[in-house]
């Protein structure tokens, strides 16, 4: 579905009206402005102010800090639970703001900040140097048939599909899979992010086996000394929750039944931004604990605008008023995942696989 967004300060609940009865518009209609002038436009919002980067950093690690204190000196299930729950929630929003400092948009060239974030990256198995490694070169290859893989959920076309080995598509279809996503605290963190590339470059990825070895430390330590409960309520249950629609939010901002793909001789960054990445509709509250990355259309379009002044881009500039939208719905997270492979004939991603 594509609809039409306003959005008003920093912050806010977006207001969007579905524009079910225009179709979708064309790459030129919905830029409206050369790849250049619209990238050159988007360099206005990315003024950052080092005074609110540090307010929302500093509170946002002292709620968590409250909360997961919370898990541990509430005296029923159910009240750790929910306090377990609101963590989860709330490490989403921090590991959005470092996700928004590697980008070099908040708070730049602070080593305190660099400190902050990476150490806090190790706790959620999250290395700084493969994330940066990675998701540089998934904003720079967004959509593109082949390459875009990395740092992301791959997507074939029904001819690749068709060439692939029974294992090749195993992989595939497993990648793409809810359980990857459910289970991504294993598969797409402890493996994916921290195992795998201290495999390929030890020397390069060093913090992937410092970071499992953070949270093996912490298991262990909580574990053999009696505190079974806190760590489930206090790191397992949380991160676990944040990991989950962490990966769930990634899946759907570029995989969705709007979203376009293209070869690499027609590929566009811009075209990628605008067609490829996602409006992700929720409510206000859940736009302050995903930290805005729900605007991701605006973001992959210029990766350097602090999140906070991502809804305020989207005021100002009527090119990104028109996006693909997914939401937290049922009906939207199924759509999502029935998407099996790109169509080059049909031009979108449809929900069988070629026999």
């Amino acid at each position: 579905m594509r609809s039409s967004v306003e959005a008003g300060t920093a912050e806010p609940q977006a207001v969007v009206t579905p524009a079910t009865a225009t179709p979708p518009p064309s790459s030129d209609e919905a830029r409206r402005r050369s790849e250049k002038e619209l990238i050159i436009a988007t360099k206005a919002f990315t003024a950052e102010s080092k005074a609110k980067g540090w307010a929302y950093t500093l509170s946002t690690f002292a709620i968590l800090a409250a909360l997961t204190a919370g898990t541990v000196v509430a005296t029923t299930w159910w009240l750790k639970l929910a306090f377990s729950v609101v963590e989860g929630l709330t490490i989403v929003r921090a590991f959005c703001l470092f996700h928004d400092f590697y980008h070099g948009a908040i708070l730049r060239q602070s080593k305190l900040a660099d400190a902050i974030f990476s150490l806090f990256g190790f706790t959620i198995l999250v290395p700084a140097s493969v994330w940066t490694e990675t998701h540089d070169y998934h904003h720079a290859h967004t959509a593109k048939m082949v390459g875009s893989h990395i740092g992301s959920y791959p997507v074939v076309t029904s001819a690749m599909w068709k060439e692939m080995t029974p294992g090749q598509r195993f992989l595939y279809r497993a990648a793409r899979h809810p359980l990857n996503i459910l289970f991504s605290v294993v598969t797409i963190f402890a493996v994916g992010m921290c195992l795998q590339p201290f495999l390929r470059a030890p020397k390069k990825h060093w913090g992937g086996p410092v970071s499992l070895a953070v949270v093996t430390a912490l298991t262990y330590g909580l574990i053999s000394t009696g505190h079974l409960t806190e760590w489930v309520y206090g790191w397992l249950i949380p991160v676990s929750l944040a990991t989950t629609a962490g990966s769930y939010l990634f899946y759907a901002q570029h995989n969705f039944p709007d979203a376009y793909i293209a070869d690499r001789q027609s590929w566009s960054y811009a075209e990628a931004a605008l067609r490829s990445s996602s409006y992700f509709m929720m409510p206000g509250f859940m736009h302050w604990f995903t930290a805005n990355i729900g605007y991701h259309h605006v973001h992959h379009l210029n990766a350097a605008i602090p999140f906070y002044r991502l809804p305020e881009a989207i005021g100002a500039m009527p090119e990104f008023k028109n996006p693909g939208v997914v939401t937290w719905s049922p009906k939207s997270i199924v759509a999502n995942f029935r998407l099996k492979v790109w169509d080059a004939q049909k031009a979108q991603m449809v929900e069988e696989y070629p026999t």
